[in-house]
């Protein structure tokens, strides 16, 4: 006799059954990896013996019309299987449509890439070409997890190393792309197939790299043996079609063996907040004026004693031009000040190639005036105009 009291609709279920119907009767959901999850964890949180009659059938109709699942998710503005866990208080554990920049600590450093999808098993390296990686991640491949570049063969592989071996669930690194100029001799496209088939000697060079400087140190050997045991390099290096990318990650999905045992680190590297002083602190080798000298197609620098007496102008055509006298000959002794002059040569330089408007910049402090002032309190104005 059947239970009359699962005609009885519990808070929550009226709501659920309605975005569910509404789900079941687009045909975009159908072969949509969200619902075809969605419908999976509402049957487990709620046995066939405890639904409602209207929810028994309006998940049986969303059931029967699924097809095989063609995109992980559209991004919809409403998304109506996940509105219907929310009804029935479903807290599961990954719905497909949440990206992993809403997971804090990973990936745990910073870089040029694009972050798709946590549980995915593929990393894509389109190496030195910025524009595929762009390209590639636009294409939201619900198999790929992250997307990004990778110039150097030491700098560039630690941290494309680091962070996928912080994610368990990526077992296949793809390179793509064009790896860098034999002219320009990095190869880290080359340097990581090296890294993946032969690891580090015990210098930390790349056994068989030839990049001009393959040297790993800033993660140990027990992350590097960890990324190659639990992850498979798949060389496309040279491949920037974005049919056979694809069809490379639809490979290396079918024969995924599922996430690897995790990486345990074992050092952390501490993050510091900038701040500004809280005051200037004069240099005692002076001060410094920069400007522009446009009739010249020059920079200048004025170089000031503290007492306000010009001792030198320095000029070249260049930032680097300028400061590497400036070393050499000790007009500057501090390092904030070196900082601060480096920041506004390659302003000055910028300004003398684009023809925009240069301006001495105040020094940075806490408590920054209002008036423009040098690194050493004077105040400089655009001297292109007298000059």
């Amino acid at each position: 006799m059947k239970d009359v009291s699962l005609d009885i609709m519990k808070p929550g279920e009226a709501e659920a059954v309605a975005r569910l119907q509404e789900a079941a009767d687009a045909k975009k959901c159908w072969r949509c990896g969200c619902l075809h999850h969605s419908l999976a964890a509402i049957e487990k949180a709620i046995p066939m013996d405890r639904r409602s009659t209207a929810l028994a059938v309006v998940i049986e109709e969303a059931r029967q019309r699924l097809v095989p699942v063609q995109y992980d998710c559209l991004g919809c503005e409403v998304c109506f299987p996940p509105l219907a866990m929310n009804a029935l208080q479903i807290n599961d554990e990954a719905c497909p449509n949440e990206k992993v920049d809403a997971r804090a600590g990973w990936p745990p450093l910073p870089g040029s890439y694009s972050v798709l999808q946590f549980h995915a098993p593929v990393a894509l390296c389109t190496l030195t070409d910025e524009k595929l990686a762009g390209e590639t991640a636009s294409q939201h491949w619900p198999d790929v997890s992250i997307v990004g570049i990778m110039y150097t063969e030491n700098l560039g592989i630690e941290r494309v190393v680091e962070n996928v071996v912080t994610n368990a669930n990526i077992r296949f690194l793809i390179l793509c792309g064009p790896d860098s100029r034999q002219t320009i001799g990095h190869l880290p496209g080359q340097s990581m197939l090296a890294l993946a088939q032969s690891g580090l000697d015990a210098g930390g060079r790349i056994l068989g790299a030839k990049g001009k400087r393959p040297i790993v140190r800033n993660i140990g050997r027990d992350m590097v043996e960890h990324f190659r045991h639990t992850v498979e390099v798949v060389d496309l290096i040279g491949v920037t079609d974005l049919t056979s990318i694809s069809q490379a990650v639809s490979a290396c999905k079918a024969r995924s063996p599922g996430p690897a045992a995790p990486w345990i680190s074992t050092q952390s590297v501490p993050v510091i907040s900038g701040y500004k002083p809280d005051k200037m602190v004069s240099d005692p080798a002076g001060y410094f004026v920069v400007y522009v000298d446009r009739p010249k197609r020059r920079l200048a620098l004025e170089h000031y004693q503290n007492t306000g007496v010009l001792d030198v102008i320095v000029e070249g055509t260049s930032a680097a031009e300028i400061y590497i006298p400036v070393i050499e000959r000790q007009f500057i002794s501090r390092l904030d000040h070196a900082a601060y002059l480096g920041r506004e040569l390659a302003r000055a330089e910028l300004s003398l190639g684009t023809g925009e408007p240069y301006v001495q910049d105040a020094a940075p402090e806490a408590n920054e005036q209002i008036t423009r002032t040098s690194s050493c309190g004077c105040k400089p104005e655009s001297k292109e105009h007298k000059r």
